[in-house]
């Protein structure tokens, strides 16, 4: 083991579905760092062909490279296009999903639409993108899957009822693909971010005393920049996590360690 290239990702390809915007963007930036070859899957082109431009001008740390970087249009909700891409795709040692989209209404003001719209892409889509890649992944003995989920899978308020309950789902799903395709090599983890500053959280930002509540409620004390989670999908997409599998590591700033505290004057 040398620990000095445990990080790097030299002459492996990763794939970052959702890769266009936030924390997608910013671990298709990390994982190129690392000199991973990386492709840049999602539906806005426009946006994922500003990531590769983003990745691109990222300076190498000394004596390394930035790995390269390459975009493709994909629907994840469309189950053929998916099969049809990741075959052309190739060989893969990395998938990375960042997808996902949030509907924030009480339980009562829920349309079989929004329902429909929040599970499709917070849960559906990972089947057909795990059934197109673990099997080769296995065939090799190795790979590595990771998967975004959220705090919201443990820890809910009003009006996240779908969105809890979706990302709860995907906690149990990437577990089972983990005993599935452990025995073969693959490994599937999810991480768990907290409040991040992305485009998902628009509404909150628009909002200051929501804002402020979201920020304290951490023990932080803070908002994350999506760049604070891309370290926690490197680390899972690299060989220094080559023993973990079937976790949930949570990037949450402390929010479900901390959450409802009652700091006493003693």
């Amino acid at each position: 083991m040398r620990y000095a290239d445990l990080f790097r990702l030299d002459g492996r390809r990763v794939a970052v579905v959702g890769g266009a915007s936030g924390i997608g963007r910013e671990s298709v930036r990390a994982l190129a760092a690392q000199g991973a070859e990386v492709l840049v899957a999602d539906k806005d082109v426009r946006g994922a062909e500003e990531t590769a431009r983003l990745a691109a001008t990222e300076p190498p740390a000394p004596g390394s490279r930035t790995g390269p970087v390459s975009v493709h249009f994909l629907d994840v909700l469309d189950d053929d296009a998916v099969r049809e891409a990741v075959a052309g795709w190739g060989v893969l040692d990395g998938l990375v999903v960042t997808v996902g989209a949030n509907v924030r209404k009480r339980i009562a003001d829920y349309t079989l639409a929004d329902f429909e719209r929040v599970v499709a892409l917070n849960l559906r889509a990972y089947l057909s993108l795990v059934q197109s890649v673990a099997p080769a992944m296995a065939e090799r003995g190795r790979g590595s899957v990771v998967g975004l989920t959220s705090m919201r899978a443990f820890q809910v308020e009003a009006g996240q009822s779908v969105y809890a309950a979706s990302k709860a789902g995907l906690v149990q799903f990437l577990r089972t693909a983990a005993a599935e395709w452990g025995p073969r090599g693959v490994r599937f983890n999810a991480v768990a971010p907290g409040v991040v500053r992305t485009p998902l959280t628009d509404q909150i930002a628009a909002d200051p005393q929501w804002y402020d509540a979201y920020a304290q409620a951490s023990a932080l004390g803070r908002w994350a920049g999506a760049e604070e989670i891309a370290g926690a999908v490197t680390y899972l997409v690299s060989d220094a996590s080559t023993f973990v599998t079937g976790s949930v590591l949570s990037v949450d700033g402390g929010w479900t360690a901390v959450d409802g505290r009652y700091e006493p004057s003693v």
